[in-house]
């Protein structure tokens, strides 16, 4: 295990979970699962992790004491629900362990407790793993700085039908980033939907539209309108694998770090 990075997953049999089980077993090298986690009613509880998400055996029993999986871990990665979520980091706090966590609808409280425990331990947030969307956040900012105020700003975002947090944390992100390059207030600007005799577009709005259908695994759109010219920035994610590899390479960044709240642009390079 000398030189590699000890990492836990919490949310271990959710869709993002087993990705990331596989992810860490795929980096022999750089990682070693020392530990998974999952709710107290999980039916599963007890059998060896890497078996359960159809690859070899881990050695690491599925349990649900989040302190029991993480204690030998330098790392741990979160992809549960917000409450969950922030009651891992409360306890990774007490017990020093750093924490990357990609779930995401949590409210401004909840934020607020991540800041906290970035007091006293390295903490990575992002509403999305993908690198690539990550890099759409800094280009976004660029466009919407350099096209000006004629150019209206909208979000479109898509995911599968059993999503349950709308808008998607990456286009409420996207949102942020947006607002902030044009000098508008992120609470007053954003508009979700339009639905009747709404009037003309203001000028200090900028649009977030929510669709949910089939096996969408994530598509977002910023749509760039202005006099004469339309430009589109897209990414769109055809595997959860894409997650699960920002989330790894995060934590390995992450291991090691002093306290702070982290993204991962920090991770690329782009802050």
């Amino acid at each position: 295990m000398t030189g590699r990075v000890g990492v836990a997953v919490c949310g271990a049999m959710g869709r993002m979970g087993q990705k990331i089980v596989a992810a860490v077993a795929g980096q022999p090298d750089k990682l070693v699962l020392v530990g998974a986690a999952e709710r107290p009613d999980c039916p599963v509880l007890g059998r060896d992790i890497g078996e359960l998400t159809g690859g070899p055996a881990a050695g690491v029993k599925l349990c649900s004491d989040f302190r029991e999986a993480v204690r030998a871990a330098a790392v741990y990665i979160d992809f549960t629900t917000p409450e969950a979520a922030v009651a891992n980091l409360t306890a990774a706090s007490e017990m020093g362990t750093g924490a990357v966590i990609g779930t995401t609808g949590l409210d401004a409280g909840q934020r607020e407790a991540l800041a906290a425990a970035a007091g006293k331990i390295p903490v990575l947030w992002s509403p999305n793993m993908s690198l690539g969307v990550n890099l759409m956040f800094k280009v976004a900012e660029l466009m919407a700085e350099s096209l000006g105020p004629d150019f209206d700003l909208e979000i479109v975002e898509a995911h599968h039908r059993l999503k349950k947090d709308a808008p998607s944390g990456t286009a409420v992100r996207l949102h942020e980033v947006l607002a902030k390059a044009r000098g508008l207030d992120p609470k007053k600007s954003r508009v979700d939907g339009r639905s009747g005799l709404v009037g003309a577009r203001k000028d200090a709005e900028i649009g977030v539209l929510a669709v949910r259908g089939g096996d969408i695994v994530g598509d977002h759109t910023v749509l760039f309108a202005g006099p004469g010219e339309r430009l589109e920035l897209v990414h769109r994610a055809h595997s959860r694998d894409t997650f699960a590899a920002g989330a790894v390479r995060a934590a390995c960044w992450l291991a090691g770090k002093k306290p702070g709240l982290y993204e991962l642009a920090d991770v690329l390079g782009l802050s």
